[in-house]
């Protein structure tokens, strides 16, 4: 091949191309990039534009040897860049090292393929020392090591500011995040702020709004027109008051987690099939809003079917749930099974006569052994007799619970001032649940004034009322002595409507749209 430059100083072609390759080229390569026109007078354009285009071929077969050059590993270009791939393979090795110092500290990165992180390792050094002022440890960031992902002054500390600022304690935030640690990656305005309007728009007051986050964080990722209207809606349906949704949510943030259909529903199917009205468990939710938390399926059936196996009749299973809600929702059996034992072996209690007191008194089965045991032992130092004490145990458990001083004062005036057989103290042991100052000895007096002689219950068992009509009889009424004591607690005292709250047209089947 030939190369032909213009220049009449050289005939010899090998010479020139010897000489060219080796000196010229780098010479002229520099005139026509750095010296530019400079070089050339106004006589020579034609003459240089010739040359120019006949050199272009030397200097193309530089630029490829430099091109060459460059791919095989060496390059002397100013204004070169790296490559997509060289890019690529830093941020392979960076990566790398930040999954090393992650492997280092305890942190399986597992998870974070795919999650942007930190170029280097002392950003994320940083970002981890971060996490542990918070009280996180290496097993939380590695229950839900996705945090890595949040950045400190992007994420974390706004989010963390604006919990301060509604009034969530500091001391709060550990658990908070251990709980709920995807609210670092929530944005304060598009998704925390409108939360905490909807909570305030349910009537819980903006001071309740910080306990009712530290209670249940997870309300922070619901969606507004989901699960949460939707719980509330049907607990409105079912008659919990409007004026107490903020109140019951307050005491009990969970349930606007809960589905309607999967859980609030069918417990509350369930309480009416057991004969409690819907009124009544609507009241029985506004005091105890805990109980929708009760398993149905693993622990609020299987507690009704241990009251049926111990005694307790069908048609009083509703008296007892109303009475005392929490017997659905606790490890049951073992408790029946452990206070049959002791009242058996104590009082004689059969498995009849125990299903007797937990109707009347289900709290029996929370009660603890040595003060039970100390009022039994009461009993007994009366002057009762095992069989009398049992009896008295079943008509009235509450003598398991009295205060025991009150139970004394009460007995000695039974015994020093009003002269009465133990018999009538067996035949209404309610007797130690009335006040010493404020009935008895009233009544007492009363009646000794008239000379009137009357059973215990005949003269405490009525209101004040009823007392003064008695008070007018010109004989006692033989009939009302024998009235056997009203029972303690009466499923009408739930059933009472609130005037705001309930529309005329409701019926029982309102909630059926809820699925």
């Amino acid at each position: 091949m030939k190369i032909i430059c213009p220049t009449s100083s050289f005939t010899n072609p090998s010479l020139l191309l010897s000489q060219s390759l080796s000196f010229h080229i780098p010479q002229l390569h520099y005139r026509l990039t750095h010296r530019g026109s400079d070089f050339l007078n106004s006589k020579e354009k034609k003459t240089d534009s010739i040359s120019r285009t006949r050199c272009s071929v030397t200097e193309k077969i530089y630029s490829s040897s430099s091109a060459v050059g460059h791919r095989q590993g060496g390059s002397s270009s100013l204004y070169g860049r790296p490559s997509l791939l060289e890019m690529k393979n830093d941020r392979i090795a960076n990566r790398a090292h930040v999954y090393e110092f992650l492997k280092d500290i305890g942190i399986v990165p597992d998870e974070l393929d795919g999650l942007e992180l930190p170029v280097t390792v002392e950003v994320m050094r940083d970002r981890v020392d971060f996490l542990y002022k918070l009280g996180l440890t290496i097993d939380d960031i590695n229950n839900y090591p996705l945090v890595l992902g949040c950045s400190v002054k992007k994420n974390m500390i706004p989010v963390l500011d604006y919990l301060g600022n509604l009034g969530v304690r500091k001391s709060t935030f550990t658990d908070f995040l251990r709980r709920y640690p995807q609210v670092l990656h929530a944005s304060v305005v598009v998704d925390l702020a409108p939360v905490v309007k909807y909570l305030q728009g349910i009537d819980i007051k903006p001071n309740d709004v910080p306990h009712v986050l530290e209670k249940y964080p997870e309300v922070l990722g619901f969606k507004l027109e989901g699960t949460m209207s939707t719980s509330v809606a049907y607990l409105v349906g079912i008659g919990v008051g409007r004026r107490e949704i903020g109140r019951v949510l307050t005491r009990y943030p969970e349930i606007l987690g809960m589905r309607v259909g999967r859980m609030i529903k069918p417990f509350v199917e369930y309480l009416k099939s057991l004969g409690i009205p819907k009124l009544a468990i609507a009241r029985l939710i506004e005091n105890r809003p805990h109980i929708l938390g009760f398993g149905l399926e693993d622990k609020v059936k299987p507690n009704v079917e241990a009251l049926l196996e111990y005694g307790v009749r069908k048609n009083s299973l509703a008296l007892v749930v109303a009475q005392y809600p929490e017997i659905i929702g606790i490890e049951l059996k073992s408790r029946l099974l452990f206070q049959h034992k002791l009242l058996k072996t104590s009082i004689d209690v059969d498995l009849e006569d125990f299903g007797r007191i937990v109707e009347k008194m289900p709290q029996v089965v929370s009660l603890n052994q040595s003060p039970l045991l100390r009022r039994v032992d009461f009993l007994k130092g009366c002057g009762l007799s095992l069989q009398q004490v049992g009896k008295m145990v079943v008509g009235c458990p509450q003598l398991l619970a009295l205060n025991l001083d009150i139970m004394k004062l009460n007995f000695n005036y039974f015994q020093k001032e009003m002269g009465k057989d133990l018999d009538d103290l067996v035949a209404f042991p309610a007797f130690f649940t009335y006040g010493l100052e404020s009935i008895v000895k009233p009544r007492h007096r009363v009646v000794a004034k008239k000379g009137l002689k009357c059973s215990l219950s005949w003269l405490l068992n009525c209101s004040d009322e009823k007392f003064e009509q008695r008070m007018n009889y010109d004989s006692i009424d033989l009939g009302e002595m024998e009235n056997e004591t009203e029972p303690s607690f009466k499923m009408s005292s739930l059933l009472e409507p609130r005037r705001d709250e309930l529309s005329s047209d409701e019926d029982d089947d309102s909630d059926d749209e809820y699925v």
